[in-house]
């Protein structure tokens, strides 16, 4: 026992007392600056309906943990810039193969980290109406026959995509004979819409298309072959992945860990994709429906996640508050 009468024995337990409110202090102020520079997560996106959704899903899901959230839209290019730059903060939408010669740069200087794998069975190359297909466009070889019907045009998305790069890049090589071919530079709104025109004229084109997408049930089409070298293996088999900035992971561990989680299928997608390009539902209302319907789902992206004040989360709770009122 310590004699309190004892002035050495007294001293020892004041010193004792100020390290350990010291280190109390410490540890706060440390809680403190973590969550404040996690008050806020910044997405760029796209005008992808399918990266409009899975952010969408990101965002209900940070907002309801007391997060604010973020959203720019950007050019594939402008992304990478903007997340070597620090000025956004994460990214769902980085499709591969396609994307590697844009992405590799600043993954190479350590500026763009990869979190994980967040679709799977996902498809990105040239397609065709099924007539064309039939008609005998069935591969990358063929469209060069058929310049004229298709009035020496290939539609591609918005300016910096990634299709369009690699369209770009077979026109400048003249490979499969296209070099008198041009790209048409438009968006997913727009093409598709010439999709549905020329469909209903029965009239030729040749368009970038993709899995998951409404487009696959919307419209007769067939993927083209040969364009492996460009696209990818099995028509342009792809995987999307989940992008942040450098640092992201240490500034924003309880985020990081919901986007490692955030991991989708062609299924889930194309409900919430349907909703939003076919019968004109917002996409925050179309994630909060299908999360309110799959709280198992929902459970699964919350595991390990907490508050942003380090609060546990009742995932059953959550999902329930999702559902869709007249008011909200």
């Amino acid at each position: 026992m310590i004699d309190l009468h004892n002035n050495k024995g007294a001293l020892i337990i004041i010193m004792l007392a100020r390290i350990i409110l010291l280190t109390v202090a410490l540890v706060m102020s440390l809680q403190a600056k973590a969550n404040e520079q996690c008050q806020a997560v910044k997405f760029g996106i796209v005008d992808w309906t399918d990266v409009r959704v899975t952010t969408a899903v990101a965002e209900v899901l940070l907002e309801k943990l007391d997060y604010k959230v973020d959203v720019s839209e950007h050019s594939v290019d402008s992304i990478y810039s903007q997340l070597s730059q620090g000025k956004i903060d994460a990214f769902l939408g980085n499709w591969m193969p396609t994307m590697e010669p844009i992405i590799k740069p600043y993954q190479d200087k350590k500026l763009v980290e990869t979190l994980g794998m967040n679709l799977s069975n996902a498809k990105y190359t040239l397609a065709v109406p099924a007539y064309v297909y039939e008609a005998g466009v069935k591969s990358f070889a063929d469209l060069a026959k058929f310049k004229k019907e298709f009035g020496g045009r290939i539609y591609g998305l918005e300016k910096g995509n990634d299709g369009n790069l690699i369209i770009q890049q077979m026109i400048d090589k003249n490979e499969f004979g296209l070099g008198t071919f041009n790209l048409l530079a438009t968006s997913e709104r727009i093409m598709l819409a010439q999709v549905k025109k020329r469909v209903r004229e029965n009239q030729w084109i040749a368009f970038l298309a993709w899995t998951p997408h409404p487009m696959n049930n919307q419209f007769d089409i067939r993927y083209l072959d040969g364009g492996d070298q460009y696209f990818g293996p099995n028509y342009g088999g792809s995987t999307v992945h989940t992008n942040v900035r450098s640092g992201f992971a240490t500034d924003c561990p309880n985020v990081n860990r919901l986007l490692k989680n955030l991991v989708f299928s062609v299924e889930m997608e194309g409900v919430m994709m349907n909703q939003v390009l076919n019968e004109f539902v917002p996409a925050d209302r179309a994630v909060r429906d299908w999360m309110y319907k799959n709280p198992k789902q929902v459970s699964s992206w919350l595991r390990g996640v907490k508050t942003r004040t380090g609060q546990a989360v009742n995932s059953v709770e959550l999902a329930n508050s999702l559902k869709l009122t007249f008011d909200n």
